[in-house]
């Protein structure tokens, strides 16, 4: 049985987070899309490496009938571009914060390209004993460098239910990139604290995005108070790559 029912006429959105944060962060886009009948997945993203993360996604896209559309945000996005290579009913690749890699390009690397990125300053590493180590946001730094743009309240709750990433996974290379052969759209805050806005302008620019929308004194988590923003795009994705809709 799969995971969800497919709806006439809506393709499926699947919804991908990143590192220090989970799924319940799409919550506000969910609502919007389950209102106007989308299906949607919103994908618990292993954080484990590229390669395991994009191939559990591509296990997740093999179980949905009909088209696609991939959202991904911050490492969520190297994800989607991974999962999505050689899927044919992916049509649209939606990036909200998010990497959109090269061959051969990592999300530290990235995200150091241009000058503005203060992750670095902010994490807790946990030993994982085989040479690694799960990497967290401080609590007490999360919402200046996470989610600025949301109540204190809210980035409150996110910093103690964030998900931990591994650190090999930001060095990991990423693969033969979706973006070559798919549309794409890309969202992004001015005052993304973990990929400076220059790196989103290029790596849209790079991946020749269909709509770039720059949000004025966005945080990293900009789709969370933008929830609407986000879906506006996600919509326009559908209509502009589907038959679906």
């Amino acid at each position: 049985m799969s995971i969800t029912e497919p709806v006439p006429g809506r393709p499926t959105i699947v919804l991908v987070h990143g590192a220090f944060a989970e799924s319940s962060s799409w919550d506000g886009v969910i609502r919007l899309l389950q209102q106007v009948g989308y299906p949607v997945i919103a994908v618990a993203n292993p954080l484990r490496g590229v390669s395991k993360d994009a191939g559990y996604l591509r296990s997740v896209l093999a179980d949905v009938t009909g088209d696609i559309v991939l959202v991904g945000h911050s490492y969520g996005g190297t994800v989607i571009t991974n999962a999505a290579t050689g899927v044919d009913n992916v049509t649209a690749l939606v990036y909200i914060g998010g990497f959109a890699p090269d061959a051969g390009e990592s999300a530290a690397q990235l995200a150091g390209k241009y000058e503005g990125g203060t992750l670095g300053e902010t994490l807790a590493a946990v030993p994982l004993g085989d040479d690694d180590v799960d990497l967290y946001i401080q609590q007490a730094k999360y919402h200046a460098q996470f989610a600025a743009d949301s109540s204190p309240d809210v980035a409150a709750v996110m910093a103690v239910t964030q998900r931990p990433i591994v650190e090999a996974a930001l060095n990991e290379p990423s693969g033969a990139p979706a973006w070559k052969s798919l549309p794409s759209w890309f969202l992004f805050g001015s005052e993304d604290k973990n990929i400076p806005a220059e790196s989103h302008r290029y790596m849209a620019e790079r991946a020749g995005s269909h709509h770039t929308v720059e949000l004025e004194g966005g945080s990293h988590t900009v789709g969370i108070p933008e929830a609407a923003a986000v879906v506006d795009l996600i919509r326009e994705a559908v209509e502009a790559s589907t038959t679906a809709d």
